[in-house]
């Protein structure tokens, strides 16, 4: 039996993504495009040296196509993003709307503080 190679990428139903994983090459520009160093994408990922000098390399040869996928795929996420949004509105709004039931008063305090706590956290 011959040992034949393997890319790394490869386009998938996902896309362009790296063998063997669910990981897509949009996912990792996620991070080039916000100037990560290449060391920690690859700690970030879990790729191995010869993976993260793939994908750069891909990326490289095949930047305005790589982009212009990119941009197609943020465009599409954000457009599904607000369809749900929009779509759940309203059952959002009944939800919040909804009273507690009784006996678990204890649990939204310690829900609502909590929150106040990561909310504060974020700013």
């Amino acid at each position: 039996m011959r040992n034949i190679p393997q890319n790394t990428v490869v386009r998938t139903n996902r896309g362009l993504s790296v063998a063997g994983t669910r990981i897509t090459l949009y996912d990792v520009m996620d991070y080039v495009t916000q100037d990560w160093p290449p060391e920690l994408i690859q700690c970030w990922f879990n790729l191995t040296d010869r993976q993260l000098a793939d994908i750069m390399n891909y990326i490289e040869k095949n930047r305005l196509k790589v982009e212009a996928e990119y941009q197609f795929v943020v465009q599409q996420a954000e457009d599904i993003r607000k369809y749900w949004e929009n779509r759940n509105r309203e059952r959002f709004a009944e939800i919040a709307a909804m009273p507690h039931k009784p006996g678990k008063e204890g649990l939204w305090a310690k829900l609502e503080a909590q929150k106040a706590e990561l909310e504060k956290g974020c700013r």
